[in-house]
């Protein structure tokens, strides 16, 4: 039921937690869960987890269990390792379990780390292979069970194939794996609370989200649910989402009242980013309006106002496409010296290279996308105007969607984080367009920069980008668990 919409609701005493918390996460991730409860300063314990994908349980290791350097596999053959993990149904890719010829591939010293993961971070690995014995509940009276499954959306998100949660075969009907561990179970988690994307009760899976419902109540929880947007709990993200409090009983609970958004895009910024997250030239030309170009045709010279790209090959080596630069108002009589011609750049904005001669015959310095005179860049986007405006600090949709959805340009704002992350996730930074980096999206999502060092001691870029994309808002979780304590 909607919390906002049923009175009866109020008919229940509230609930609250009274005991310190047992958590068991089922699809993990790093489990922003806990730390939503650590930075609650809640008493608990990560007591189980549930996570498949072997980078997910290198973060989960590194971030939640970083003191546990025990060798779990020091009595085990290599060949009784690599047995375990393929029996337990890992996967390198998120999708599919690795084969039993991939987990041969892999050498000594990454079965044995992959295993060590496993045994520290107290994983059940797959949940297709879950019992409800494995969970370990007991002690109900001493601790409180808080179960959570974020199960994958990939079969209901309007980027997914709309194959629904119906079918167990699929991603998204892991859910019903779900319906059979709380079967399973003796003794039931008290609190569960679910987070999947808003189409989960979109008209194509409406049918199976109320079957769901009722089969937790069949089982004696009482459910509560509601959409909910990070930018009303702290964080400039779009990122919209519906959650599930199911509580054992009859007890009430209310979701989090929003409150002011204090922070933009620009605040979560890094000082100095890497050359390699600007987009190159064939990007900026791609995401550009066509409307943001002109063209002097006096001295056969081109002037793009629509890029500025990076150019490394040193002065006369190279000749460089005149249509490769960005400039300010040319002046009324540019220099041709020694039969060049020459473009002076005048409005660049806190550039070290403004005022600076451009030869345009050959290649040149770092540059800048053009803004026009308000300070905006325009980006192309299936409007009246044919682009959208863009400024310093705006997010901007940088995937091949980006022409076709009203959340091209987020002011102050960025959009959901993708698990494509600075791939599809764009920012206006000193005037340049960029992809986010890792850590910008790390706290897009809630996570303070001293835990995203240990998430990324061991990750690549493309894997902290799928992470963050894949997980939940931190903020949004403590607004929620708030409610309970």
């Amino acid at each position: 039921m909607n919390s906002q919409s049923n009175i009866f609701d109020y008919l229940y005493p509230t609930f609250k937690i009274n005991k310190p918390i047992r958590l068991i996460t089922l699809f993990s991730g790093y489990d922003s869960q806990a730390l939503a409860l650590k930075y609650l300063g809640v008493d608990f314990e990560l007591y189980k987890t549930c996570e498949w994908a072997t980078k997910s349980i290198q973060a989960l290791k590194d971030l939640h269990f970083e003191n546990d350097n025990t060798d779990y596999s020091r009595e085990l053959t290599i060949e009784e390792v690599k047995s375990f993990l393929f029996k337990k149904g890992i996967s390198a890719n998120y999708n599919d379990p690795m084969t039993e010829q991939q987990i041969n591939r892999l050498n000594e010293n990454q079965a044995r780390t992959i295993y060590n993961n496993i045994k520290a971070t107290r994983n059940l690995v797959n949940i297709q292979q879950v019992k409800g014995d494995d969970l370990c509940i007991k002690d109900t009276d001493k601790f409180t069970y808080l179960l959570t499954y974020s199960f994958p959306c990939q079969d209901l998100s309007l980027a997914g194939k709309g194959k629904g949660m119906s079918d167990t075969t699929t991603r998204s009907g892991m859910l019903w794996e779900v319906e059979r561990i709380l079967t399973e179970c003796k003794e039931k988690p008290q609190i569960l609370l679910m987070e999947n994307v808003p189409q989960v009760h979109g008209e194509g899976n409406k049918e199976d989200f109320n079957k769901w419902q009722l089969r937790l109540e069949e089982l004696g929880y009482k459910n509560y649910w509601q959409d909910l947007i990070a930018t009303d709990y702290g964080i400039p993200q779009t990122r919209n989402r519906c959650f599930m409090v199911s509580i054992l009983g009859d007890y009430n609970y209310k979701f989090p009242k929003p409150v002011p958004l204090k922070l933009k895009l620009k605040d979560m910024l890094e000082d100095n980013v890497a050359e390699k997250y600007y987009l190159s030239e064939k990007m900026l030309q791609y995401i550009l309006s066509k409307d943001d170009k002109y063209k002097v045709n006096e001295n056969n010279l081109t002037i793009n106002r629509e890029v500025a790209c990076t150019k490394t090959t040193r002065e006369g080596n190279t000749r460089a496409d005149t249509t490769d630069y960005i400039c300010g108002e040319l002046p009324e009589n540019y220099n041709i010296k020694n039969g060049c011609k020459q473009v002076y750049d005048l409005n660049y904005y806190n550039h070290e290279q403004s005022n600076r001669v451009y030869s345009v015959n050959y290649s040149s310095p770092t540059l800048r996308t053009k803004c026009d005179e308000a300070g905006t860049i325009k980006i192309i986007n299936a409007t009246s105007k044919g682009y959208l405006e863009a400024e310093e600090g705006d997010g901007i949709d940088i995937s091949s969607r980006q022409n076709y959805h009203r959340g091209t340009v987020q002011k102050g704002k960025t959009q959901t984080l993708s698990t494509m992350g600075g791939e599809n996730n764009g920012v206006v930074n000193n005037m340049r367009i960029r992809k986010l980096t890792p850590k910008e999206c790390f706290r897009l999502m809630g996570v303070k920069d001293e835990d995203y060092k240990k998430i990324a001691k061991n990750q690549s870029d493309s894997s902290l980008y799928h992470l963050a994309g894949d997980s939940i808002v931190v903020n949004v979780l403590m607004a929620i668990f708030k409610e309970l304590i």
